[in-house]
């Protein structure tokens, strides 16, 4: 009896571990049958082919292609991919601008040139158009082949020739040496009302948290007594930068995120290992739809252990983990190795690649099918659709008509002839521009020929031919037409009644030509709702303590 019991205890124990087994095997022989396939193709396609297909270009067509199918996550680097250089550690070498195409004259300009870096040495500005890169002309070229020409190796020299704004007949030579360029991950921070600091996050890549640490200190000498950090618009990044940042406001000890994958080695535990440098100092922590996974793992952590308010709109909901993985012939893979879950437990990954919709797109997980967890202090969270802010605050709505002249060419260039005809203006934060200047923005851009994309247009078209073709139109005709005659204003009485908005757009503009990246960000917290809410909300403690400890 012993015996026949051991044997059926054996063979229940073996059972699922040959199923196990079985299934791997299965699993291998479909990998090779599957390559076997995929390799006579290109064979073939070699072989065959009417073309000769260079080997390179074919080979990349086919692993986008794939990994596209994947999660838009996953990703393949060539060689030498300053892409990736800068992704791990918020790096290229270059001469630091930002540069955009000018439609009007066909050639790159410089857009914005970063503090401390070879454009602001060689004393570049906004406006200037290049001509050249080290002899070649730029004329048609798109964007990003002019990129590549200013980037290389640090340690490199380039020359420029361009043409700056008010010269019309005279070409600048400049000679510059590329750098290492850092991109700013706090690009701007300071003291606000009520002794409240506000810094902006635009990223965690190496370094983050010691600079936010240092960015925190600085604020808390001027004598901050509570706190708004911005995460809005912050696609993540580093992992171990947003645990490092939340051990800055919670205690030694506790977990702030964990991982799960397919194999052991991708499972990890993230705790805190020091002692917080300030748990008491009042938090908001804004966030919108495009904060993604650090600056989710930030937000959600510090929500979980009821350390801040979390407030403004749900963010993006992407709760995977990507690695990088070294390839053959120094090139490289970023996949996605496991899912992460915050201190409450929960998952917040809104998407499901594995199950595409019948058009490709991709679906979310609906409110219904989410589950709930709880913080340290007992309130009810979700999982399965990014963090939900405590408090929603959503930004206006932005008219189409906005924004199509707040990112027009009219808009910059207005803004370069500005600084030709003021040396000064008033600090960021309290520059305003005149009615005057206002309506000469608007003659300005009315004297362009500036057209603005017309949804309503597009859509009376369509009701017109609809009406017509169903043969209302006669009898609704003159109604059509008083509403075409009330929607088809002039560019310049569109700017005019819009002015509150549009205002605010050219502000910023004219601010960043003297003040750089973050006097713009200072001039745009003047109207920005959300962090406007958040400012009276961080200096309400009972209205804190309410959300907070219900």
């Amino acid at each position: 009896m012993k015996r026949k019991i051991y044997h059926c205890l054996l063979a229940t124990l073996l059972f699922p571990l040959a199923s196990v087994a079985q299934q791997r095997g299965t699993h291998d022989a479909e990998v090779a049958r599957n390559l076997q396939v995929f390799n006579n193709i290109y064979r073939m396609l070699d072989m065959y082919y009417v073309d000769t297909l260079s080997a390179d270009t074919t080979m990349e067509w086919a692993i986008q292609g794939m990994l596209r199918r994947v999660d838009p996550f996953t990703e393949y680097y060539r060689q030498d991919d300053q892409e990736l250089r800068q992704l791990a550690k918020g790096t290229y070498a270059g001469i630091g601008s930002i540069i955009r195409y000018s439609k009007r004259l066909g050639r790159t300009t410089i857009n914005e040139p970063y503090t401390g870096t070879p454009s602001m040495e060689a004393g570049l500005m906004a406006g200037d158009v290049l001509i050249s890169v080290d002899g070649k002309d730029t004329k048609g070229m798109a964007v990003s082949e002019v990129s590549k020409m200013l980037r290389g190796d640090a340690g490199t020299t380039l020359t420029l020739k361009i043409q700056r704004p008010g010269e019309s007949d005279k070409i600048r030579t400049v000679s510059l040496t590329r750098k290492n360029i850092q991109l700013p991950q706090i690009p701007y921070y300071g003291m606000m009302e009520n002794n409240t600091g506000y810094i902006l996050l635009s990223g965690f890549t190496e370094g983050t948290a010691l600079k936010m640490r240092q960015t925190f200190n600085e604020l808390k000498a001027q004598g901050m007594e509570r706190l708004v950090l911005d995460l809005r618009d912050n696609p993540g990044g580093v992992i171990d930068e947003a645990v490092n940042i939340v051990n800055m406001f919670v205690p030694k000890g506790r977990k702030v995120v964990y991982t799960r994958g397919k194999v052991a080695q991708s499972n990890r535990e993230y705790f805190t290992t020091s002692e917080p440098i300030d748990t008491i100092t009042p938090m908001v922590v804004l966030v919108n739809g495009s904060s993604a996974s650090a600056s989710e793992i930030l937000s959600g952590a510090l929500q979980d252990m009821d350390r801040a308010v979390v407030m403004g709109e749900r963010t993006y909901g992407k709760g995977m983990v990507q690695s990088i993985r070294e390839l053959p012939y120094d090139t490289n893979l970023k996949l996605t190795i496991s899912r992460y879950y915050i201190p409450s437990g929960r998952c917040i990954q809104a998407y499901d690649y594995r199950h595409l919709r019948p058009d490709g797109s991709v679906g979310t997980v609906p409110d219904s099918l989410t589950r709930v967890f709880y913080t340290a202090g007992g309130r009810p969270v979700r999982d399965g659709g990014g963090i939900k802010p405590d408090t929603i605050v959503r930004p206006d709505s932005l008219p189409s008509f906005v924004y199509d002249v707040a990112s027009s060419e009219e808009m910059f260039d207005y803004a370069t002839n500005y600084v030709l005809r003021h040396k000064t203006i008033a600090p960021a934060g309290e520059f305003s521009l005149s009615d005057a200047d206002y309506e000469a923005f608007a003659d300005y851009v009315q004297s362009t020929g500036f057209t603005a994309n017309r949804r309503t247009e597009e859509v009376m078209k369509v009701l017109k031919s609809a009406a017509q073709l169903e043969g209302y139109y006669p009898e609704a005709e003159a109604e059509f037409k008083a509403l075409e005659a009330k929607l088809n204003t002039d560019v310049r009485t569109g700017i005019l009644r819009m002015k509150h908005q549009i205002k605010h757009y050219l502000e910023a503009e004219i601010v960043s030509r003297y003040y750089h990246e973050s006097g713009a960000l200072r001039q745009q917290l003047k109207n920005d709702k959300v962090f406007n809410q958040a400012l009276h909300l961080v200096a309400d403690k009972d209205e804190m303590n309410k959300i907070l400890k219900p």
